[in-house]
């Protein structure tokens, strides 16, 4: 079974992140320019949120707010819900499932290591589970 930091070595540890007093429209360029649905919210080396695009379309849009005018504060979800570079995709799975998120920061003695999704995890379990069959065509065959 895979863990958090083998998913991030192949990914890539790319930390896409924005400060909480940002304007939130700052926050929507930055992930459009990333090609990403979530940005951390970083004060300094501290993680203090993240702000998504569910974010944004909940508590910018539909509330009418001005997009130039909110602070990413006003609208990040905190606080954050991380989980330990040594922890399992299984467990990842889990954490993002009961809490109904989709991103996942990793972290380690350091600080923050790099963020997850929930498509990163899919693909994993994805190719874990082509390796079985394959593994097991292979023994039938044999």
């Amino acid at each position: 079974m895979a863990i958090a930091s083998q998913l991030l070595k192949h990914k890539g540890r790319v930390i896409h992140s924005v400060t909480p007093d940002a304007p939130v429209l700052e926050a929507i360029r930055l992930m459009a320019e990333h090609g990403v649905g979530a940005l951390l919210v970083m004060s300094g080396e501290e993680l203090i949120g993240v702000v998504s695009e569910r974010d944004y379309a909940r508590k910018v849009i539909l509330k009418g707010r001005s997009s130039n005018d909110t602070p990413v504060r006003q609208i990040m979800s905190a606080p954050v819900l991380t989980v330990r570079a040594d922890q399992s995709v299984h467990d990842c799975m889990r954490i993002m499932s009961e809490n109904r998120i989709r991103h996942l920061p990793v972290i380690d003695a350091s600080g923050v290591v790099g963020v997850l999704s929930i498509g990163d995890l899919v693909r994993s379990v994805v190719e874990e589970q082509q390796r079985t069959i394959a593994d097991l065509e292979q023994y039938i065959h044999s």
